[in-house]
């Protein structure tokens, strides 16, 4: 039935990937639900209820410390939209239910599940955060016109991780060894400027900081959110991009090796 599918002429390459994906998730798509209650649980929790505590931060105008962090969940939502897919999902395929097996019996090739899992992780990272920017937008929590920027941010952001991602599953061995992706991500989302600005840090810790994917993600979102345009956002976009391709590049021929023995 998969091979069928594959071989619909309405669809080839990457794009039959990605009809797989909907026909799949069409009927679960409640399970994104939760992808969306955790930043907002978190903006609940840290936002207004230690923002109550804070109180004003500057450069937030009358947001206070809930606009501050309401654009770095957005940018984790993002992140985590996009590795979920390629990591948790994307394992049981390769190394459980063989699926990727089958697909290569039919015209796709390696290239084609690599680009195609990368564009399905896009769809479904951009789908969480433009629910969760709406619903930060209801809150009065995103005003500035520069914040039409923040859904190609969270692109950028969904490709940077999807890329990521596909890279580190190629070498997993086991599901116990998610737990290393987790010992990576849990203090990332913890340090890189989510819940407080960088010069909380002496400038040595705010280098290593900087260079952590989250935070310039976490940038890229914050600083049109609060109506900044400058250096630091494409700074964000460069390194970004330049991540993203440079993993997609290390999967496909990671993958090659691992699909095509």
């Amino acid at each position: 039935m998969l091979a069928e599918l594959l071989r619909t002429p309405a669809v080839s390459g990457p794009a039959a990937l990605v009809e797989r994906n909907l026909v799949i998730y069409r009927h679960s798509w409640y399970l994104l639900l939760a992808e969306i209650f955790e930043p907002v649980l978190y903006l609940l929790s840290m936002g207004v209820g230690i923002g109550f505590l804070v109180g004003d931060v500057p450069g937030t105008g009358s947001g206070g410390y809930t606009a501050f962090v309401a654009p770095a969940l957005l940018a984790t939502a993002a992140m985590n939209g996009a590795m979920n897919e390629t990591t948790f999902n994307m394992y049981a395929k390769l190394r459980v239910l063989k699926t990727y097996d089958s697909i290569l019996a039919t015209p796709l090739r390696t290239r084609d599940i690599a680009l195609g899992e990368v564009f399905w992780a896009l769809l479904r990272g951009t789908a969480v955060t433009v629910v969760f920017g709406a619903l930060l937008a209801a809150f009065g929590l995103v005003g500035s016109w520069q914040a039409v920027l923040l859904v190609p941010g969270a692109l950028l952001i969904g490709f940077a991780f999807a890329a990521v991602g596909l890279a580190v599953v190629t070498y997993l061995r086991s599901w116990q060894d998610f737990q290393l992706i987790q010992l990576v991500m849990l203090p990332m989302f913890l340090f890189a400027t989510t819940f407080y600005p960088l010069g909380v840090y002496p400038r040595p810790i705010q280098i290593a900081v900087e260079c952590l994917p989250l935070y310039q993600s976490i940038e890229l979102i914050r600083e049109p959110a609060l109506g900044v345009l400058d250096g630091r956002v494409a700074v964000a976009a460069v390194y970004l991009s330049v991540l993203g391709a440079a993993s997609l590049l290390l999967a496909l021929r990671r993958l090659e090796q691992t699909l095509v023995r």
